[in-house]
């Protein structure tokens, strides 16, 4: 062995000789080839690489491409998949002995050596193999002065590549050494290794190459900027005939071939390759995904991280050939894109976005904006349904979607659902208990300090109404008043509490700030995490943490480990039930009656504090959405006057909904199986004769009273003319109602009861 080194020593002080020719530069840098041949043999002899970097590519639940991500647009093939006369034509432009020689080859270096004494013009003496490490060198430079290093005209860079040349031939066959070097190799406009670069140029995989094409190809990677056919196209032509004539020379054409292909002018069929969101049909989602990928790539550190660090990340998603199952169905996608662009126009200022959450698994099945996606006028690159973590914006206020987190928490500390409460227009609260609270508060940092506390004053919005209310009729007409008692009652701390245990958090990734304005929205929320949360209350109270990735598998085949997803029962079954059958009359008798979807479905609507944004949730069993709809250049400046929650929001929500779930099945809600103290609406007895509508009443659970009189109508006589609590009033279950029937004959005037 230890003559194979001297042998090798000598052969490098050849090599150091030719590089010294060629790099003048490094003459007087104090390294002589006698000093690089006697430190040769203690030189590291391992190449330590990563594999060659390759695009990661992104698919929906179909299995269906949707994204890539790449710096260096590669896909690498085995060498049966490189047509032969590519692989010829490389040989014999690069290193026509390649099979022959080892690590060096003693005659091309004696040659180059020859070449460049007697020329102006350098020759070098590099192998096929020395070039394939050079490649691996500058593939695996991950920072700007690692790329200097291993690109350095130095003498001792020159002497590197030999000895980590030498290991490899020991260790790789020449077949796989060729694999390797037309997989790493630039090919110019983006594109590295044969198989990008064919179709980069030529639109065909490396495996259809002919000859002309094999060509120039295999001239390019001399000098991949000189020789660029799509810039340069005279020199790359130039070169193209080089290596013509000299596969010719070398007998592996003829010269009459060589004439032909020499005489055609270059013909290109140009794929640019293409990657990131701004190429994808779902640039929101994919954007939502990129992010999830990088705290996967990071351990979930990528926030924590330093800007260098994190551009690490970046290009390890960029470079690792990862394959990337994804949660995206496209239908959804669709269904959603086509309601945000149909409501709001795609180029200006006001913004629709929305986000899909499958109940049960927290699966994102689409995530939309009205915008298009990507640079430029019209467009933008925030990710607005989403939190900041995910490449959002500050999010937008909640309003009083926020309203079903202190109802939830009102019904699970068993206040009835008959409770009235009072609820004027205007009214001032005080009493409310404060909370302890570390996060961001009035822009200052804070840490267990006590926020909230003090007086409120509020009003109820337009699309709400003054009275007495119920839960289920506080809730219907979204009534501000009513819930501020009812919060108080709760506690902001506990609704909060439940909102939080449903996964929500400001978007910008701080706690919800717990004060009493809280319930009706003032937190500034994501879609993404309202629609989970929505999702959590049709999945009967199971939460269940968003969720884009399914999978992620390695080059090798390697499936990565993902972060464990927060599933959780956040809500007793019962309770959730009992919620989802009151937010079922938002859509029949409340705020966004005639948004009903066709099926059973619940939301609820959200009109934001000054007309800064509307917001609506909403679900049916087996999908949830959030949908929003403000001016993205800053809702606090440009507010959408007169636009409430069922408006925009809830004919988005509605059209998508139902276009998303069409064809699917349309199970219904479950029913309580317990007394939450619920009320019960007055049925409609009007005609009917005392028996019939005493037994209605009765199997409404109402107790029936006759009146002490009969009433003069134009009704046959015996039958009800009235009731009283009128038809359609929320009662108390037992509450008795009383029947006032028809005398049978109508007098002139203003009609009256007998009796008292």
């Amino acid at each position: 062995m230890s003559k194979l080194f001297d042998l090798v020593a000598l052969a490098a002080a050849a090599g150091i000789i030719v590089a010294l020719i060629a790099l003048p530069a490094v003459g007087s840098a104090g390294l002589t080839a006698r000093d690089a041949a006697n430190n040769f043999k203690d030189m590291d002899s391992q190449l330590k690489t990563t594999p060659p970097s390759e695009k990661t590519v992104m698919y929906d639940a179909q299995g269906k491409q949707v994204a890539t991500f790449f710096d260096k647009y590669r896909e690498s093939v085995r060498l049966d998949q490189v047509a032969p006369i590519m692989r010829q034509a490389m040989i014999d432009i690069e290193d026509s002995r390649f099979y022959e020689h080892g690590a060096l080859d003693l005659k091309g270096t004696i040659r180059a050596l020859a070449s460049n004494v007697e020329s102006e013009q350098t020759q070098g003496g590099s192998t096929l193999t020395q070039q394939y490490v050079k490649n691996l060198l500058v593939d695996s430079a991950k920072t700007e002065e690692e790329y200097r290093e291993v690109t350095a005209p130095t003498v001792g860079r020159k002497m590197r590549e030999l000895r980590y040349a030498l290991d490899i031939e020991q260790r790789l066959t020449k077949d796989q050494i060729l694999e390797g070097y037309m997989n790493v190799a630039y090919f110019s406009a983006g594109a590295y290794g044969v198989q990008a670069a064919s179709k980069r140029y030529f639109s065909v995989p490396a495996s259809k190459l002919e000859l002309g094409q094999a060509a120039l190809l295999a001239g390019i990677t001399q000098n991949p900027s000189a020789f660029d056919p799509i810039r340069n196209p005279k020199d790359a032509r130039k070169r193209r005939d080089v290596v013509l004539y000299r596969m010719a020379q070398l007998g592996h054409i003829s010269k009459a071939q060589a004439d032909e292909e020499a005489a055609k002018p270059i013909q290109l069929n140009r794929t640019d390759p293409v990657g990131g969101c701004e190429t994808s049909k779902a640039p929101y989602f994919c954007e939502y995904v990129k992010y999830d990928m990088l705290n996967i790539l990071s351990d979930g550190k990528y926030w924590k991280l330093k800007p260098k660090q994190q551009q690490n990340v970046v290009n390890k998603l960029n470079r690792g050939g990862y394959t990337i199952r994804t949660t995206l169905d496209m239908e959804d996608q669709h269904a959603v894109d086509k309601a945000l662009r149909g409501t709001v126009a795609p180029g200006g200022n006001r913004v629709g976005a929305e986000a899909m959450v499958e109940p049960g698994t927290g699966k994102v099945r689409a995530i939309g904006l009205s915008k298009r996606y990507g640079a430029g006028k019209g467009r933008t690159t925030i990710n607005l349904p989403a939190d900041s973590a995910h490449g959002g914006g500050s999010g937008v206020s909640a309003g009083s979607t926020f309203k079903v987190f202190t109802l939830a928490a009102a019904i699970d500390q068993g206040i009835p659902v008959s409770t009235t409460i009072n609820s004027p227009q205007t009214t001032t609260i005080t009493g409310f208990q404060p909370c302890r609270y570390t996060g961001k508060f009035e822009d200052k940092m804070v840490k267990n300090a006590m926020v909230g506390g003090g007086p409120w004053t509020l009003s109820n919005a337009g699309d709400s109404e003054k009275g007495n209310f119920d839960l289920k009729t506080g809730t219907w007409h979204s009534v501000n008043t009513f819930y501020a008692v009812l919060e108080k009652r709760v506690g902001v701390c506990n609704a909060v509490k439940m909102a939080e245990k449903f996964g929500m958090k400001q978007a910008s990734g701080y706690p919800l700030l717990p004060i009493a304005s809280q319930v009706l929205g003032v937190n500034d929320i994501d879609m993404v995490h309202l629609a989970a949360a929505y999702a959590g209350f049709a999945a009967r109270g199971k939460y269940c943490a968003p969720v884009s990735v399914t999978e992620v598998v390695d080059p090798q085949g390697k499936k990565l480990k993902l972060p464990k997803q927060d599933c959780h029962q956040a809500l007793d079954q019962d309770v959730a039930d009992k919620v989802n059958s009151i937010l079922q009359g938002v859509l029949t008798k409340g705020t966004a009656a005639g948004r009903g979807i066709g099926r059973p479905a619940a939301g609820k609507t959200g009109t934001c504090e000054e007309f800064t944004c509307a917001v609506f949730a909403g679900f049916t069993p087996n999908l949830a959405a959030a949908t929003a709809y403000w001016d993205f250049r800053g809702p606090w400046t440009y507010k959408v006057y007169g636009v409430y929650g069922a408006d925009i929001p809830g004919g988005m929500w509605q059209q998508s909904m139902r276009n998303a779930l069409a064809g699917e099945p349309a199970p219904g809600f479950q029913t309580p199986s317990r007394d939450f103290g619920d009320t019960t609406n007055v049925p409609q007895v009007k005609g009917l004769t005392v028996a019939a509508a005493t037994a209605k009443l009765k199997g409404a659970d109402l107790k029936v009273q006759l009146a002490s009189g009969s009433v003069d109508s134009d009704q046959p006589k015996g039958t009800v003319v009235s009731t009283s609590p009128d038809a359609g009033t929320s009662v108390p279950p037992g509450t008795t109602v009383i029947l006032y029937v028809s005398a049978g004959k109508k007098k002139d005037g203003p009609q009256r009861r007998r009796g008292n």
